[in-house]
């Protein structure tokens, strides 16, 4: 089951994950809201080292914990 936020305008997004390989070739790790679960990259829960908070626009977003 994905990881679900429901919002303080009663939206609900869930987390989802993505894998990127830069230029340098370097991976990176993305992380997203979405309205709809898709099939890949949905998270079960927040990585550890973040925390989820709402924006001005009452988006989710994953901030760094501390």
């Amino acid at each position: 089951m994905a990881f679900s936020f429901k919002n303080s305008k009663g939206n609900t997004y869930y987390l989802h994950s993505t894998t990127r390989t830069l230029k340098s070739g370097k991976q990176q790790t993305l992380y997203f809201f979405a309205k709809a679960v898709k099939d890949e990259g949905s998270l079960d829960a927040v990585p550890a080292g973040y925390e989820v908070i709402e924006s001005k626009n009452g988006l989710p977003v994953l901030k760094k914990a501390g």
